[in-house]
């Protein structure tokens, strides 16, 4: 099955409007969907490394308009939802704490954790709740999410197909290598918060 989505996803990446769907992808990611768009990414810059950096460029800029859109549900919609539920449980005095401590560091943690597999939406959802600072919240949204699609982009056109025959080789240990730090970033922030 994983060998099936793979070749599907690369033969999607040669695709004219494949820019588009990539733009799409990196929005939603950020906001609400669960799969990252390296995906997208990465077959796209292995079927056309000459377009890497461009493919990137693309997936940094969507990715941080996707991010705005999360933090802007975090902001408006979490009093409707998110503070009756908390409430109910009894959490109230430790969310404010939590609020205070990510309002702190939350430019910190959107910069980290934008770089890692941690589903950023998470990040971005927290960021509105909290009210962090929209311009911290922008600069690092941009300074992180670029840096880890320009290096994903840089590394894929500078040893192109080595990487895609090593993709390809060991699909079935990275993909298990990508949810075990997937979890590990759960855990990580559940500790740190």
């Amino acid at each position: 099955m994983l060998r099936r989505l793979y070749d599907f996803t690369m033969s999607l990446a040669a695709k004219p409007r494949a820019k588009w769907f990539l733009g799409g992808i990196s929005f939603i990611e950020s906001s609400v969907f669960p799969i990252p768009p390296d995906v997208l990414l990465i077959p796209m810059v292995l079927a056309n490394r000459a377009q890497a950096w461009r493919i990137a460029f693309i997936c940094s800029i969507f990715s941080v308009l996707g991010g705005l859109f999360g933090y802007l549900i975090g902001a408006v919609f979490f009093e409707w939802i998110g503070a009756p539920i908390i409430d109910f449980y009894g959490y109230a005095d430790k969310f404010d704490r939590f609020r205070d401590a990510y309002n702190e560091w939350g430019g910190w943690i959107v910069a980290f954790f934008g770089l890692t597999p941690f589903p950023y939406k998470v990040i971005t959802i927290a960021s509105g709740v909290t009210h962090l600072n929209l311009a911290v919240f922008i600069i690092a949204s941009v300074l992180s999410r670029s840096l880890r699609f320009f290096l994903v982009a840089g590394l894929l056109w500078k040893f192109g197909e080595p990487i895609r025959d090593f993709i390809e080789k060991y699909l079935g240990l990275l993909t298990v290598v990508f949810f075990v730090l997937l979890i590990g970033s759960f855990l990580a922030l559940k500790y740190i918060l």
